[in-house]
């Protein structure tokens, strides 16, 4: 099977502004971008050789492509804008485990033993069965909360080993969520908080929820959906519990691919309901605060590059993202009998009217 051409020098990605403490050495950085425009011309010429060559890639997805569709499509955009297109240069295995968690260690063997040029995975799950499948082959993240803290990756500055790509950090910005969402909501309140026990970060996620609902003068109540079959019995227990909103705590690929379930259920039992990506409430959810994922899976594709160009995943620094976006569908707020005040409105990036 072709390969790609690894030159010797890695094409540098943009750092991120903040790599919490685990901070590149600037000055050598420059000097290595120095280095890099000297040779520019010859690097170019090798560059584009490398692209008239046959790349190799898998697409690893605990999803659906009905639901993760528009993500891959980031992607190819942003492969293209590199100079890889399917059917040209590039071709792409694809693996949509459908929702199926057992499936997704089994298509990440599958890729393994391909040998591609670089795996893409898109979320927690499939990131860590990517890395216990392989140790040689490039593991290419497109959003995945806290990283170094779930072990995947040594540090963000030096992943090491074999994973690199983006995080997505949605541990982080759990205060601005519940923040947002409080100004939409009656004191006092009670908020069901959907989470995952098995995810790896959602434990901790409801650990620094509490604080955070404590100032605002909310009580929370914790729900764990196992699986998407729960749903209808997730949304009984938030009403036995007496919940008046609902939180559904990003990060776990499960309520992306149900999202269209919850947004029905929360729906019809009246529950204006907070999510970590706009998807929900372009379907119909009520507000959402997080990361833009299709400019997320448009980047995987610059590390794809350098991989292509001679660096090591293990080299190249995880990116954060640095902008986050507000979204509130009016639709939905009218439909719930919600008045969303104009200090939010002018606060939101998107409005869904």
């Amino acid at each position: 099977m072709a390969r790609v051409l690894r030159l010797p020098v890695p094409a540098p990605i943009p750092l991120p502004e903040d790599l919490t403490g685990d901070r590149m050495n600037r000055r050598d950085t420059i000097l290595a971008l120095l280095a890099l425009g000297v040779a520019g011309g010859p690097l170019a010429a090798e560059a584009q050789q490398s692209k008239d060559k046959s790349a190799h890639i898998g697409i690893l997805v605990t999803g659906s492509f009905a639901q993760r569709g528009h993500l891959e499509q980031a992607l190819l955009e942003g492969l293209r804008k590199q100079g890889y297109v399917e059917g040209k240069n590039l071709v792409i295995e694809r693996r949509y485990a459908d929702g199926h968690r057992g499936r997704t260690p089994e298509f990440a063997r599958e890729l393994a033993a391909m040998e591609l040029d670089a795996v893409v995975t898109t979320c927690t799950p499939s990131t860590r069965a990517a890395k216990q499948a392989t140790a040689s082959t490039p593991i290419i993240m497109a959003a995945v909360a806290d990283p170094v803290g779930q072990r995947l990756i040594a540090s963000l500055a030096r992943p090491g080993a074999n994973i690199t790509g983006l995080s997505s950090q949605a541990e982080d910005i759990l205060p601005k969520m519940m923040e947002l969402f409080s100004d939409v909501l009656p004191r006092p309140a009670t908020v069901a908080v959907f989470l995952q026990g098995r995810s790896g970060v959602h434990p901790r996620m409801w650990q620094r929820l509490a604080p955070i609902a404590q100032a605002l003068d909310l009580k929370l109540v914790k729900i764990d959906v196992a699986n998407l079959a729960d749903l209808p019995a997730a949304f009984d227990m938030a009403l036995r519990k007496k919940a008046s909103a609902l939180f559904v705590l990003p990060d776990e690929p499960m309520f992306p691919n149900g999202r269209a379930s919850i947004i029905e259920l929360a729906a019809r039992h009246r529950l204006p309901a907070f999510y970590g990506a706009r998807e929900f409430v372009d379907d119909g959810g009520l507000m959402s605060y997080g990361e833009n994922l299709r400019t997320a899976y448009r980047k995987a594709a610059a590390y794809f590059n350098s991989l292509a160009l001679g660096a090591k995943a293990g080299d190249l620094p995880v990116e954060q993202p640095t902008k986050f976006e507000f979204v509130i569908n009016l639709k939905t707020a009218k439909t719930l009998g919600i008045t969303i005040p104009q200090s939010l409105l002018v606060r939101a990036d998107y409005v869904v009217q």
